[in-house]
């Protein structure tokens, strides 16, 4: 029976200021945090949950950059979160293929099953937090609790919409301490 407890976050407009649709953090200099997400990654910690990204990212596939130059992207993430901020990721996984190529490009749950796997977590006590149906989907389908945010008005099948990045540190503070 699994142990682990965790919270998979999505990357582009979650963990950094999303590029915008059809564009592609290509380099360091292009990332941009989220203040709020140290704050989220906190509240996962303080409340015993594991934290993860699972993020898409097409720009591998397209010939936009290469794997290595995303993973120094996550590198230098994890040193400013630990740097910083004091806290640390359980681990990254990423989608480097283009789409209907593979079984971990969200929305399939490719990812989270990796992780869970790996890392001995129960799916059916994790959440997946996403700006997209695609997040949600993948959630949904690994058996997580998910959490969309983005605009209300927008459609979802998340347990919990949120309309910014401002509501979420509070919201998964009070969620995860059940």
């Amino acid at each position: 029976m699994p142990q682990n407890k965790c919270v998979f976050f999505d990357r582009d407009g979650i963990v950094n200021e999303s590029p915008g649709a059809g564009k592609y953090v290509l380099n360091w200099d292009e990332f941009r945090l989220v203040p709020e997400f140290p704050e989220c990654l906190r509240a996962a910690r303080q409340h015993g949950y594991e934290a993860a990204l699972v993020t898409n990212q097409r720009a591998v596939a397209l010939g936009l950059m290469r794997a290595d130059q995303l993973e120094a992207i996550h590198q230098r993430l994890r040193e400013l979160l630990e740097g910083e901020h004091r806290l640390g990721l359980l681990d990254i996984e990423y989608c480097p293929h283009d789409v209907d190529e593979c079984s971990c490009r969200k929305p399939k749950p490719g990812m989270l099953l990796a992780l869970a796997a790996r890392h001995d977590i129960d799916l059916g006590r994790s959440w997946m937090i996403g700006d997209s149906e695609s997040d949600v989907e993948a959630g949904r389908r690994a058996g997580c609790r998910t959490i969309r945010v983005g605009p209300l008005a927008m459609p979802s099948r998340a347990d919990i919409l949120l309309d910014s990045m401002r509501d979420l540190p509070a919201r998964l503070d009070a969620l995860l301490k059940t």
